[in-house]
């Protein structure tokens, strides 16, 4: 079974469905999966350098009280799942192109799932600048990618191309929000959904395919 995580790498709500995402793949450790995290820029038009903050999250609620409804709504739900948001200590809303070519780049190397919790752990709970190059090298490193030619990729526009094409991918398959999960390319269930609401689709999907085989 193929599942697509379509998410983007400032989205809390990507990180909370990640967590119930994973709880679900543990329920079913006798399917064999292969997940692949797939590209959706949220805000592909920010500067290469992304924008203060304070200043991305009035352009975007228009409030503070909107926004403390918000942060206090993904709070709650990240403490289920053993995160705890630091959303004050976010100073810089990243531009996500960069992230998103960095975990691409460890598919080379099978380390593509700690590359995007890794990225989570930085934004939300430390407050980095995932747009940052020397960052994104740190949290590959951390990871055990090599720096050096690391650092060379992160410097070049490698693989900016098929970010973009995957997120345009993502809007021609009718995402238009995130997370998103698109299993063996006919099912898609949207939203940071419960396990157990998972689980009904990844067995929906199972008997599907088994009767498919014997029919």
């Amino acid at each position: 079974m193929q599942i697509e995580y379509v998410f983007d790498t400032v989205c809390p709500w990507c990180y909370v469905g990640k967590r119930r995402f994973e709880r679900a793949l543990a329920q079913r450790s006798d399917t064999r999966v292969t997940v692949q995290w797939r590209p959706f820029l949220l805000n592909p038009d920010l500067p290469p350098e992304g924008i203060d903050r304070q200043t991305y999250l009035d352009r975007k609620f228009g409030g503070a009280a909107r926004v403390q409804r918000v942060h206090a709504a993904v709070t709650a739900a990240g403490l289920a799942e053993g995160i705890a948001f630091n959303f004050d200590g976010i100073t810089r809303t990243p531009n996500t192109l960069k992230s998103h070519r960095l975990i691409r780049h460890a598919i080379t190397s099978g380390r593509e799932s700690d590359v995007v919790e890794a990225l989570y752990r930085a934004y939300f709970i430390q407050g980095l600048d995932i747009g940052d190059k020397t960052v994104l090298a740190d949290i590959g490193v951390g990871v055990g990618l090599d720096r050096g030619p690391l650092m060379d990729y992160l410097q070049s526009d490698l693989d900016a191309t098929a970010v973009l094409n995957d997120n345009a991918r993502a809007h021609r398959l009718g995402v238009n929000g995130v997370p998103c999960l698109i299993i063996d390319g006919n099912y898609a269930l949207a939203g940071a959904q419960e396990p157990d609401i998972l689980l009904r689709l990844i067995d929906i999907v199972r008997e599907s395919e088994a009767e498919a085989a014997f029919s």
